[in-house]
């Protein structure tokens, strides 16, 4: 897919077919994520792979009742991990570098799924200390999104945008 193709294509999907989504096809996505760019190239988080139906129902659990997060095959739970930003940037870079570092490598990989035929959403609602207690991140570790990765089994229309006119503000 051409980048503006795969930008106006991508869905937020919260029904997933029972297909797996093949290795190859996840290993893509994470080299993605992986080549997100970070505050000084510090890459201050983590990714957490799950594919087990337990871990997955346990985190629609944490993530407020949000339960068709279990019927994706895959997904990536991103954390912050602010000492790393911390040791270079100080507390600009606990408080908001290692939370961007995250999201930018979130969307990524959500970029990538689309361009892969795959579909996600962004899952942002959670209770933080649950989802990670469930994915065994220790306690520096802020878990930023749950991105639930797999085939479509909705195709939903796209969402209505704010007029640029209304967005942007030349100055």
């Amino acid at each position: 897919m051409e980048f503006f193709d795969v930008v106006n294509s991508r869905r937020s999907v919260r029904a997933f077919a029972a297909e797996p989504v093949e290795d190859e096809k996840v290993i893509s996505i994470l080299k993605a994520a992986n080549q997100a760019p970070s505050a000084g190239n510090l890459q201050a988080y983590e990714i957490y792979l799950v594919r087990s139906t337990r871990v997955l129902r346990a985190l629609g659990s944490a993530a407020l009742g949000q339960v068709f997060i279990a019927s994706a095959p895959v997904a990536l739970a991103f954390c912050a991990h602010p000492e790393r930003a911390t040791r270079r940037y100080g507390e600009r870079g606990r408080r908001l570098y290692a939370i961007q570092d995250a999201t930018i490598a979130c969307a990524y990989s959500m970029l990538a799924a689309t361009a892969l035929g795959l579909s996600t959403v962004w899952i942002g609602a959670y209770d933080e200390n649950k989802v990670r207690s469930i994915i065994g991140a220790p306690e520096n570790q802020i878990p930023v999104a749950i991105l639930p990765i797999g085939y479509h089994a909705e195709q939903p229309a796209p969402a209505s945008r704010r007029n640029l006119e209304d967005l942007v503000h030349s100055i």
